[in-house]
């Protein structure tokens, strides 16, 4: 395993909306990497260097390599002996039909569910509690009270300290926080929401309320596009790339003519933006890194990594932040033309 760099700068921390919960503004997640097309000598060494980098915060799902992204962080935390309590786990609860022989009440938010699935996702972490439990999808088909009032029993029973949302929509969110008021309950505390420079509108418009009046905390995915924003695809899909993996279903769908001419639309904006990333003396990965935490409604970015390298890369953002200066982010406007109108949010 490769040393950490001695010139790593030190890890920040946020709080997770207007919790007193602390995250670290980096945080690792499992979706298919880390008990999936990794081995798990690789995936222990990826997270050792994730903590050892200041990283608190891992995120795991009960659907990620059919539960196997929870086996092998369960598996880290006893190999390196750390202290629960210097951790922030999270799971997932949604999609979890793999795991009956029916799928009938094996997915969705319905309080079986819910209840079943985090004692299954505790058992295959080996751990008497997550600090986190997302919601992975809306239910429209449970009434968003029970969701509320099972996901609160999950809290109240000791087995998560917070639970929140997925790529919910503001007004869902919105409805969770109404019943959880009326009934007196806890409300979701953070929503888990794709965001980057690429994918804006969601979290710098339509959740813009719910900052204000529920104190939202997001602890966003896909910070670089699935690696459209690291700047590997700049001359091709190189083999061994995300985008080549063709066996991946949501990748298996998106090769096709009609795509052609926005993927390479996508890659020229890319391409426009790597001499701003230069001139800042900066990676790719890092400026796209650091363009995401530069939102103060950010708790955290979960990224991915299949190589230690990656993972020290990745932490190299949080120094870089301060760089991008109101000049920069507005350069990045003018590239990229997707600003959401009527901003609400100050950066």
């Amino acid at each position: 395993m490769a040393a950490k760099p001695v010139d790593m700068p030190p890890m920040t921390y946020r709080f997770l909306g207007r919790s007193g919960l602390q995250v670290s503004s980096i945080s690792l997640g499992s979706w298919l990497t880390y008990g999936g097309y990794i081995d798990k000598e690789r995936t222990y060494a990826c997270v050792k260097a994730a903590y050892d980098c200041g990283v608190n915060f891992f995120d795991c799902a009960e659907e990620y390599s059919g539960g196997e992204s929870e086996i092998a962080m369960g598996e880290a935390i006893k190999k390196y002996g750390w202290k629960r309590n210097d951790l922030v786990i999270s799971t997932k609860i949604y999609w979890g039909g793999a795991f009956g022989d029916n799928p009938v009440n094996n997915n969705g938010l319905s309080r079986k569910h819910i209840i079943e699935g985090v004692n299954a996702s505790l058992k295959r972490l080996d751990l008497e509690y997550v600090d986190l439990v997302f919601a992975h999808a809306p239910d429209r088909h449970t009434p968003i009270e029970e969701t509320v009032r099972a996901f609160n029993h999950i809290i109240n029973s000791g087995k998560a300290l917070y639970w929140g949302t997925s790529e919910w929509d503001a007004d869902e969110i919105a409805q969770a926080w109404r019943y959880a008021d009326k009934l007196g309950l806890i409300g979701p505390v953070m929503e888990q929401p794709a965001y980057n420079m690429l994918t804006r509108e969601k979290v710098e418009q339509e959740f813009a309320k719910l900052y204000r009046e529920s104190g939202l905390g997001l602890t966003i995915f896909s910070p670089l596009q699935s690696g459209i924003l690291s700047g590997k695809y700049k001359d091709g899909i190189p083999e061994g790339s995300r985008y080549a993996q063709k066996n991946i279903e949501f990748i298996k769908g998106f090769w096709s003519e009609t795509n052609k001419d926005t993927w390479n639309g996508i890659i020229d904006q890319v391409n426009r933006l790597q001499p701003i990333a230069d001139r800042l003396g900066l990676k790719m990965p890092t400026f796209a890194l650091a363009w995401v935490l530069k939102n103060p409604n950010v708790s955290s970015a979960i990224t991915g990594a299949s190589s230690v390298e990656q993972v020290y890369e990745n932490c190299r953002a949080v120094a870089a932040v301060d760089k991008l200066t109101p000049e920069i982010m507005a350069e990045v406007d003018e590239i990229l033309k997707n600003k959401p109108p009527e901003l609400t949010m100050r950066w």
